[in-house]
């Protein structure tokens, strides 16, 4: 009687442990946890200079005797330009000794098939060097940039502007024989109908 007791409750033993392991494992709870990501920043107008040292480090390695020629600043689609600050610049680079001249742009987005984000770079063109109304300079004589320009002939130009609001600024840096060192050119309007202002790219005093 023992014996079969014994039996029967061994037998219950066995098939309880075969049918758990039989049972398939039950899964484990996964806990995922996603990085926040930050929304892309949008795109934002730059100085003159930010995009100037941007476009100088390429156009060193095309010419080791590398001067300016010009600045001049652009839009693109989306970026508001303002306070001296834009959202393409552009400047040419001259080089003496190759007697060629390369344009040079930069840009914080896209701006059609032409202009990509980032520095665009052009073909090498003749230059028959300076003339008297156009003479390259150098990093050192460029030490004013656009929004500190922006500042001084802004003061000059409010008076005009208090009677013409909402007219956008032009930015052209550039040198001439008549002038002691670069020039910033700020224009409010346009040539017919506008109010032009002159400051010394090098001191920052605003010029008659």
């Amino acid at each position: 009687m023992h014996k079969k007791v014994l039996f029967a409750a061994t037998a219950a033993i066995a098939t309880l442990v075969l049918s758990a392991c039989s049972e398939a494992p039950k899964p484990v709870a996964k806990v995922e946890t996603e990085a926040k990501k930050e929304p892309a920043k949008a795109p934002e107008a730059v100085t003159a200079q930010r995009a100037f040292y941007e476009m100088y480090k390429p156009a060193r390695a095309w010419a080791t005797d590398l001067l300016a020629l010009s600045v001049v600043d652009g839009e693109v689609p989306n970026v508001k330009n303002e306070d001296g600050k834009a959202g393409l610049w552009t400047a040419i680079f001259v080089s003496p000794s190759r007697r060629e001249a390369r344009s040079f742009t930069y840009a914080v987005a896209d701006s059609g098939a032409d202009i990509r984000k980032g520095v665009n770079v052009s073909n090498a063109l003749v230059w028959g060097g300076a003339t008297k109304m156009s003479k390259p300079f150098s990093n050192s004589e460029f030490a004013v940039d656009s929004d500190a320009a922006y500042k001084v002939a802004f003061e000059k130009a409010e008076g005009w502007l208090k009677k013409h609001p909402n007219q956008k600024a032009t930015f052209r840096l550039g040198n001439a024989s008549r002038f002691a060192a670069p020039v910033w050119y700020i224009m409010w309007g346009t040539t017919k109908n506008g109010y032009a202002a002159l400051v010394n790219a090098t001191t920052g005093a605003a010029l008659k």
